[in-house]
């Protein structure tokens, strides 16, 4: 588990490498505001390679947060990002980690009959009830909690330090909204539980769309009322203060709506979810912060905003732009090859924007 000692020895080994800012607060920690993402990737055993190599030279050099989830690369990112901080020099308890359960995860590969597989291992087993499964993705407790056992399993870690519920609005497809909140206050109550057992630290929800779009989308949910069900959950587990720490979310230069979008209740009017999250207390982390590759690429990033970026290459800007953000913790760089461990690292050696100059992007 990270621990205060540990990620603050961890700061200062570093800090005099990066600008102002690198490192911030999450919880009593102190975090890298560049992480590794693991999503991206074929399953083989050579990306399996690449993914170590990186992950390695990643926290060995300053960046201390891991992204990944039960199912990236068929566990095959759970696995790996374990066997990585075992093998970096770097403390364990240096290491924000998290990770996701929701979706169903194959195991090492894709089977060759995929629902064939899902009925045998999950239900038919009666680990998850038939009308609980939406689109590969399942809230019910009971499979959380077996989730959550084989990504400590995977990470082969005692505690994860921050565990999100994966991509909830994947529900909406059968369920209505209070339906599906009431499934995420479900869930919330049993990670509150494994919370008081020291199995995770914190947890959080990740998503895609849910925060970002307008209220009527058929994908919406409302912060401020995930927020009131993790309250209320941690009620029911009788945990006196809500575990509930976290949101990640898509942002960068080309989808920004976390920030322009006012479709959350804040404290006395409409606001956006980075502005609400802050005021809740929530850390936000980002992911697409390159867009998957596509804003490293020359003119990925619009000119006019380009042009008020720090950094040598379009992949250091765009990360800036992405840890730029008023409320922004992190920003999680898909990082499957060592190649571009170090560019990504060096983002963090440049200024970020100040808020009046962020704010100014969408005059």
């Amino acid at each position: 588990m990270a621990t205060k000692s540990a990620t603050w020895a961890y700061r200062d080994r570093f800090h005099e490498s990066f600008a102002r800012a690198y490192f911030r607060r999450f919880a009593d920690c102190l975090v890298s505001s560049v992480g590794v993402g693991t999503y991206l990737g074929d399953a083989t055993d050579t990306a399996d390679e690449r993914y170590h190599d990186a992950i390695v030279e990643a926290l060995e050099n300053g960046i201390n947060v891991v992204d990944t989830a039960v199912n990236y690369r068929h566990q095959r990112s759970e696995r790996t990002v374990g066997r990585a901080i075992d093998d970096a020099d770097v403390d364990r308890e240096a290491v924000m980690l998290s990770t996701k359960g929701g979706f169903v995860p194959f195991d090492g590969e894709r089977p060759a009959d995929a629902s064939a597989y899902i009925e045998s291992e999950f239900l038919d087993t009666g680990l998850i009830d038939r009308d609980d499964l939406v689109m590969g993705n399942c809230l019910s407790p009971d499979f959380l909690g077996w989730s959550l056992d084989r990504s400590l399993a995977n990470l082969d870690v005692e505690t994860v330090d921050l565990y999100y519920v994966h991509n909830p609005e994947a529900q909406l497809a059968r369920f209505d909204h209070e339906t599906v909140y009431d499934k995420l206050e479900d869930a919330f109550t049993r990670l509150e539980e494994r919370a008081a057992a020291g199995d995770i630290r914190h947890y959080g929800v990740a998503t895609w769309e849910a925060f970002r779009v307008p209220e009527d989308h058929e994908k919406y949910l409302s912060l401020s009322e995930v927020v009131a069900r993790a309250q209320a959950a941690s009620d029911r587990a009788g945990t006196n203060a809500t575990h509930f720490r976290a949101l990640q979310l898509p942002f960068n230069v080309h989808m920004a709506d976390g920030f322009t979008l006012d479709v959350h209740e804040g404290a006395e009017e409409r606001q956006s979810v980075l502005r609400v999250a802050h005021e809740a207390g929530l850390d936000v982390f980002t992911s697409a912060s390159i867009l998957q590759g596509d804003l490293a690429e020359p003119g990925g990033i619009p000119e006019a905003v380009d042009a008020k970026l720090s950094g040598d290459t379009p992949a250091q800007r765009a990360i800036n732009f992405a840890r730029s953000a008023p409320g922004v913790t992190c920003s999680l760089v898909g990082t499957g090859t060592p190649e571009h461990v170090s560019e990504n690292i060096a983002a963090g050696t440049f200024e970020p924007m100040g808020a009046d100059a962020f704010d100014a992007v969408f005059e």
